[in-house]
């Protein structure tokens, strides 16, 4: 394989000698001409180089502009918020009252019927509500008021700056 290259001893010496100054693959390449990055890192492979001199420099130089220095910003200032304690929501009670049979079952199910599952799976009068969905999820107005239920915060309001002061402390 390395015939087909022209890897003579002199172009071998010549790799040596350019790889221990620290001259990457592709200067090499370029140096002995008709040898690829590739074949140049092959052939250093095989011959077991590994210690460079020092890492390859760029051949021309870089130019960086220099960024222009960022002005400095001002000290943020404490945002003061007026603490209002919202009035106590009263939730309207749920409607708990005994579910008559259903008009649909799983085979009959569409995609604008309540799927609001009445008695026991596994008897045979089980049945699904079958009223026509509301415009959000797949009950009936009704059904949706048990279903969905806005949560209560236990333990009463608890807004003011001492709740804030500890939410603040979790990210400090």
């Amino acid at each position: 394989m390395d015939a087909a290259i022209g890897w003579t001893d002199d172009r071998v010496g010549t790799l040596k000698k350019l790889w221990l100054e620290g001259l990457s693959a592709s200067q090499i390449a370029k140096q002995l001409g008709g040898v690829t990055r590739n074949a140049v890192i092959g052939k250093v492979h095989r011959l077991g180089l590994s210690g460079r001199a020092a890492p390859s420099q760029p051949a021309r130089p870089v130019f960086k502009a220099q960024r222009p220095a960022r002005p400095a910003a001002p000290a943020p200032q404490p945002i003061r918020r007026a603490v209002v304690a919202a009035p106590p929501q009263t939730l309207p009670e749920p409607i708990h009252r005994i579910e008559q049979p259903g008009s649909a079952t799983v085979l009959t199910l569409g995609a604008h019927m309540c799927k609001w599952p009445i008695g026991d799976p596994s008897s045979d009068g089980f049945s699904f509500c079958g009223r026509r969905t509301g415009e959000d999820g797949p009950y009936c107005i009704e059904h949706a008021r048990v279903a969905y239920q806005p949560s209560v915060k236990k333990g009463g309001s608890r807004t003011g700056p001492s709740e804030l002061a500890r939410s603040l402390r979790r990210y400090i």
